[in-house]
């Protein structure tokens, strides 16, 4: 992705306010999506209805209906059966507000880019990021009835191959927004060692990586499970028995609650000391202010995030520090990406002219 000029820069503040805006809401979507598993809500409506649904029942009898249609899977009738409407209406109001905020998201996001585009104060380059974060933003609805529907018929709860799929989409958006935002704003190439840009993208790819392996372990409800640090099942590193004995061998990196739980574990390592490498290449290099404080903020929030996680994991998922370690896993992503925009090459100042039109122009 390339940068705007700082001629643009300058004029795109209510562009700016607006991407903020719809990044906050995505976080705090992530958040409520968490609180939603973590309460075993996501199956509480069984229909996908995006503009009928933006309503919740409003009478005893649209309430009664909504009722009968969760007693129809299995979720209720093995691990709810007998539960009363009180009790359902709380599983009920997480998850209608988790779609609600999806689609109060949808709306602040398309109506001022709408807007935008009627203005003409876009960019082409600006422009097509702006569409393809659109369309990733459709996609997660559809992604979002998909992982659903993984738990109407068979299963009791859904799938978590698709919640992981669910949330790391969700924070895909959120990363390119996040990185459109970056790039709107005027600054210089940092010229450091191509070895600190290579392991920033690696980190953030990293991060990436154990974003996903956490979702499968709330799925799979992994972190419920060998609830001890630093051993895990007994050992620093468990018997390869245990951790392999589906088959074929690698179903076990999706679908043993020890395995899963392992990696995640094991990644976590990997990330804190790559961060701690890069930042001490980042001061060795003398790579700058910027670079440097981006890196040992990097290195804090991933520490803090370690802590949280051991926390979490000793208690045994209690849904405060469930929620907090969940959203230092947003921190950590965002010093990630930012990290990465830092050191990564801009297009010149002619080349970025040729992107940007006319402040007032339509079209």
């Amino acid at each position: 992705m390339t940068g705007i000029s700082s001629e643009q820069a300058t004029g795109n503040g209510p562009i700016r306010w607006w991407l903020i805006a719809v990044a906050a809401l995505i976080a705090i979507m992530v958040l409520v999506g968490g609180a939603t598993r973590l309460t075993e809500s996501g199956l509480s409506i069984v229909e996908w209805k995006p503009v009928a649904g933006t309503l919740p029942p409003l009478t005893e009898a649209e309430w009664a209906q909504v009722f009968e249609g969760y007693k129809a899977i299995p979720q209720y009738r093995e691990l709810n059966a007998g539960m009363s409407l009180a009790e359902f209406k709380t599983i009920f109001w997480w998850e209608w507000s988790h779609r609600l905020l999806g689609r109060v998201i949808g709306v602040v996001y398309l109506l001022p880019f709408l807007w935008f585009l009627w203005r003409g104060v876009l960019n082409a380059e600006l422009k097509r990021r702006l569409w393809l974060i659109f369309g990733l933003g459709a996609l997660q609805g559809v992604v979002g009835w998909w992982m659903v529907a993984s738990g109407l018929s068979q299963r009791l709860e859904v799938s978590q191959y698709r919640l992981a799929t669910h949330l790391v989409l969700a924070l895909v958006i959120f990363a390119a927004i996040v990185w459109t935002l970056r790039r709107m704003s005027g600054r210089p190439q940092i010229v450091v060692p191509s070895r600190l840009k290579i392991t920033s993208v690696l980190l953030l790819a990293l991060t990436f990586l154990q974003i996903y392996f956490g979702a499968l372990v709330a799925g799979l409800r992994a972190g419920r499970v060998y609830n001890t640090w630093p051993e895990i099942d007994g050992a620093l590193i468990p018997s390869s028995a245990r951790l392999f004995f589906e088959q074929p061998w690698w179903r076990n990196l999706f679908d043993n609650t020890l395995t899963v739980q392992f990696e995640h574990r094991m990644t976590a390592y990997v990330v804190l000391a790559l961060a701690l490498l890069h930042a001490i290449d980042a001061v060795r290099s003398r790579a700058g202010t910027a670079v440097m404080s981006g890196a040992w903020w990097l290195v804090a929030a991933v520490i803090l995030q370690a802590v949280l996680g051991i926390l979490t994991l000793l208690n045994r998922v209690p849904i405060d520090l469930a929620l907090v370690h969940q959203a230092v896993a947003i921190v950590v992503l965002t010093l990630a990406i930012l990290q990465v925009e830092r050191l990564a090459a801009r297009r010149t100042e002619s080349d970025q002219q040729k992107l940007v039109l006319p402040l007032r122009q339509p079209g």
